[in-house]
């Protein structure tokens, strides 16, 4: 069967599985109905779409009310592109029958195909929800999506996003969909909060963010300054610029991080990130007790924390404890199975314990993951960096 055909058959379900509605006071016109049926299944299981039409028409002008072969029609004139001529077709099986959502969801597509978004929103919107086939789901789903986007209803365009990722979570048109939707909607709060107040902690925060996915830092850490002079508690605004000035790599910048990571503490004693970040520099400077302290402290607020499972773990290797280390990785890497450095670690108790052939496969995984990972890192850079050039007219920094 070819490509088409397969796709047809996803939308023609209820026609061949139920007995046709004609009247049974005609024998002769009836045989002739079931003749023209099994010849249109015939042409279907064959892909011969035209001829397949052919039969469903000559069953309408038997019997006017056949909701099978009225929906059948409907469903053989939209695969061959003839939107108009199949939505008449397609409104009459629902007029007979209204629960038909596949049908639904067709009629939808083809009259927002042919500039009719009114209808064709309406009908997608009823049948979305109800409609079971994951692929026809997927497909109804992405042409709402479309509707909601170009009417500027990104809110709407998001839900619909997140139900067609919970169907498909690897789907790489989906996932480019929901970049793009999730990306117009930051943009869209972006501008609305610089509308409302270009002064407010908030909008200086946003900013911040925005500027360091730019890789913009020093005017980063000036939004993230500002806030915090509008707003000292503003929720993650220590911990976030933090972030920053420990990215700079300057002994001034670690001092003023964990300074900021400290504050952050103060404000939400739960703050496992910045728990994690102190004992990560703790363990730098060789403060071995402070450091296993506040991992520690971390895997009690989140235990299922894969990078501080590996923190600990460094500080029971550095004390010559690899056993206490080994369940530490293995427990990072089952939360985690692509932590480089959980492989890598891992590897070295392997080693430090006598097993060989355990510690190579983890250190096969972890040149696997390390080289994955700076492949994506560099085309993340690369990425954000042209983005970042193409946005900046439009930024919301210049008013």
């Amino acid at each position: 069967m070819g490509k088409k055909a397969v796709v047809v058959s996803c939308w023609v379900i209820f026609f061949f599985a139920v007995p046709s509605a004609f009247s049974q006071s005609d024998a002769g016109r009836d045989r002739q109905i079931e003749t023209h049926r099994r010849q249109a299944a015939e042409f279907m299981r064959d892909n011969k779409l035209d001829l397949a039409a052919s039969e469903f028409k000559a069953i309408l002008a038997l019997d006017p009310n056949n909701v099978d072969a009225r929906g059948n029609l409907g469903v053989m004139l939209f695969f061959q592109g003839n939107y108009n001529d199949a939505i008449p077709q397609l409104r009459e099986a629902l007029r007979t029958q209204r629960t038909l959502w596949k049908i639904k969801a067709l009629l939808g597509i083809a009259e927002k195909r042919t500039g009719d978004i009114a209808d064709g929103r309406r009908d997608l919107q009823e049948a979305f929800p109800q409609v079971r086939d994951k692929k026809i789901r997927i497909e109804t789903g992405l042409e709402l999506v479309e509707i909601h986007s170009a009417d500027g209803d990104l809110d709407k365009a998001a839900a619909v996003v997140s139900e067609l990722r919970r169907l498909e979570p690897e789907n790489e048109g989906l996932l480019y969909t929901a970049y793009r939707v999730y990306s117009d909607l930051a943009n869209e709060s972006l501008l609305s909060l610089s509308l409302v107040n270009p002064n407010s902690a908030r909008f200086h925060q946003a900013m911040a963010h925005e500027l360091a996915k730019r890789g913009s830092n020093a005017e980063a850490i000036e939004n993230y300054r500002a806030a915090l002079k509008l707003d000292p508690q503003l929720p993650g605004l220590h911990f976030e610029l933090a972030e920053m000035l420990r990215s700079l790599g300057t002994p001034a910048g670690r001092q003023e991080a964990e300074s900021e990571y400290k504050m952050a503490l103060q404000a939400n004693p739960t703050d496992e990130q910045s728990e994690c970040r102190l004992a990560d520099m703790a363990f730098d400077r060789g403060d071995l007790q402070e450091a296993r302290q506040r991992y520690t402290r971390a895997l009690q607020i989140h235990a299922d924390d894969p990078e501080a499972s590996v923190g600990l773990a460094k500080v029971y290797m550095t004390m010559e404890q690899p056993k206490q280390a080994e369940a530490l990785l293995q427990r990072a890497i089952k939360l985690d199975p692509t932590n480089a450095g959980g492989h890598f670690r891992l590897a070295t108790v392997y080693r430090l314990t006598g097993r060989p052939e355990e510690a190579k496969q983890e250190l096969e995984a972890y040149k696997k993951y390390k080289d994955m990972k700076e492949k994506l890192r560099a085309v993340y850079h690369d990425f954000q960096t042209e983005e970042g050039d193409e946005a900046e007219t439009a930024s919301p920094k210049s008013q």
